[in-house]
């Protein structure tokens, strides 16, 4: 499959080497040098080629159509951002980025659907470069909306973002209290949708919600205890915080930084004054000092390093090779607590770093903020405080920045450049926590399953089946009332059916009695007459006289005046 993904992946790329013009060219270099990419769209069409052609055809235009790669706060009108009605915030419980769609804020109109829709690819694409390949979920918030919210425009173009421009982002699309108005709405979107993204779907409720995210990232009139309210500016997804470097308070990065300063200019200042004291006292051997003092460091940095982890995968930046490449690992037990991360200065000058993260209560990270040389190594500890657990919602961000070579690399210095250093000349990478499970837990799990104690999935397949079986039998007495109702409806049909053919047979036989009309004296005085007919050749017709209780009965008479006098 390797050698047959290889030939699709030339194969595609050829094709979309003849007719480039069409697309952006930024995109068209991406798509040559980033393998996973190319695999992305394969993957997602089955490695069909021509299928995954015009997928790779419909992005690309459409990129090329909204200016995907040159959108920026300053080219999408300020107002999409100040309505609030799409944003990034917090993680479900899979650690997947949360994105929120206030569909109450949302009102059809043609005059804005365009920068509506370019505000939703400035979104999708600030995410996708901060993290590849990483899906988030997203949230569509339907309280208190109505028909004036319902755009099937707009919902379709989020729901081709998923299917075509952004492929495998989605991890799932949360429905938050959907109005019954809605349904027939969302009968017509469940057609676009593939089989795999209706699979995605998740309906819920505020009773419901927290089976997929917990309280902390929901918001209070949904049962949460996040209190964030969406502001702008800046921007809400960038909620990285400084961590605390061992054992330190909680404070503020510029805090952290001058008290660092300040601390290091005492310690100079009380160095520098011992010094002079040692040299009125004895003679001083400084090379000894130096080696005493780096073989210090090295034991400080061994200590430090004691039990961590250290990385195998090695994410290759612009400015910074930083290992591991997308996750920290911790677990339960106490040499699972801390991770070691890399980092490889490959650039000509010093580089700048620090690390952020949204939970900076939960780390102890040593250091925090510094500067690498040229083609060394830094090594950073992460570890966990305390008797803080880790989560997979955790995050940390390692920030890099090239520094000039009139810039030294003191706390005063850095902290000033980190001010001044311009946005576009920063780069970032994110890395994201990974729970390890302990063993324990595992034969905890293993043992649980094989003695019959119920787990949650057992206790779920358990609800499960017993549904199916009320639901079977609900239908073995709905089936049961069929059936009698069925014999009911023969049994009244045969009835009919004989009472029909009994009808049909007396009419038959009276049809064939004798052709004569008899006179004779019946009861109470009355007279049944029986005159000759000469034509028998003609049917009976029968007159009934009430008055003088007479009944004459002609067969085949010439005509109908004879009947008539008779029967007179």
């Amino acid at each position: 499959r390797h050698v047959t993904g290889q030939a699709d992946i030339i194969l595609l790329l050829i094709n979309i080497s003849d007719s480039s013009d069409k697309y952006d060219s930024r995109d068209v270099e991406r798509l040559f040098k980033d393998d996973a990419l190319v695999e992305c769209y394969l993957t997602w069409r089955l490695f069909v080629v021509e299928d995954a052609l015009k997928m790779i055809d419909e992005s690309f235009q459409w990129r090329k159509e909204y200016t995907v790669n040159d959108l920026t706060e300053n080219s999408i009108p300020r107002w999409t951002f100040e309505t609030g009605a799409v944003y990034l915030h917090g993680y479900d419980k899979e650690g997947h980025k949360l994105f929120w769609f206030k569909v109450k804020l949302h009102v059809k109109d043609p005059k804005t659907i365009l920068d509506k829709k370019k505000y939703v690819a400035f979104w999708l694409e600030r995410y996708a470069k901060r993290e590849p390949g990483t899906p988030l979920t997203v949230v569509f918030d339907m309280s208190e909306s109505g028909i004036s919210n319902i755009d099937m425009d707009f919902v379709k173009y989020i729901i081709s973002c998923f299917k075509v421009y952004y492929p495998k982002f989605l991890s799932k699309m949360i429905m938050y209290e959907m109005p019954w108005i809605m349904n027939a709405a969302w009968k017509i979107v469940k057609t676009w949708l593939g089989p795999e993204a209706i699979s995605k779907l998740k309906f819920v409720s505020k009773s419901d919600i927290q089976t997929y995210i917990s309280p902390e990232h929901l918001p209070p009139q949904m049962g949460g205890m996040d209190q964030f309210k969406y502001s702008y500016p800046p921007l809400p997804d960038d909620d990285f915080q400084s961590p605390i470097c061992e054992n330190g308070p909680i404070v503020s990065e510029d805090e952290s930084e001058a008290k660092e300063a300040e601390s290091e200019c005492r310690d100079s200042l009380e160095s520098s004054f011992n010094t002079e004291h040692g040299i009125r006292l004895k003679k001083v051997n400084f090379m000894e000092d130096v080696a005493k003092q780096d073989d210090v460091d090295r034991a400080d940095i061994s200590n430090r390093q004691k039990g961590a982890r250290r990385p195998l995968t090695t994410f290759k930046g612009t400015l910074l090779h930083v290992s591991p490449s997308e996750e920290l690992s911790f677990g339960s037990r106490d040499t699972e607590r801390k991770c070691l991360v890399i980092l490889h200065n490959v650039t000509k000058n010093h580089v700048a770093f620090k690390v952020r993260t949204p939970a900076p209560e939960k780390y102890r990270v040593k250091p925090s903020s510094s500067s690498c040389e040229t083609g060394a190594n830094v090594d950073i500890v992460v570890s966990l405080h305390g008797g803080y657990q880790a989560s997979p919602q955790d995050r940390f961000l390692v920030m890099a920045a090239e520094m000039e070579a009139n810039v030294s690399a003191g706390s005063l210095d850095l902290a000033q450049f980190w001010k001044e250093v311009p946005k576009a000349k920063i780069m970032e990478h994110r890395l994201r926590c990974h729970i390890l499970e302990s063993p324990k837990s595992i034969l905890s799990n293993l043992s649980d399953t094989s003695l019959g104690t119920p787990t949650t999935d057992t206790q779920d397949l358990h609800m499960t089946l017993m549904r199916v079986l009320a639901s079977n039998s609900r239908l073995e007495q709905k089936v049961d009332m069929c059936l009698w109702l069925q014999k009911v409806l023969l049994l009244l049909a045969s009835v009919l059916l004989a009472f029909s053919f009994s009808t049909i047979y007396l009419l038959w036989t009276s049809s064939f009695l004798p052709p004569t009309l008899s006179r004779t004296a019946g009861p109470s005085g009355s007279v049944n007459q029986s005159l000759p007919c000469s034509n028998t050749g003609q049917s009976a017709a029968v007159a009934v006289c009430l008055t003088k209780q007479t009944v004459i009965r002609a067969d085949s008479c010439p005509s109908s005046a004879t009947f008539a006098r008779h029967a007179g």
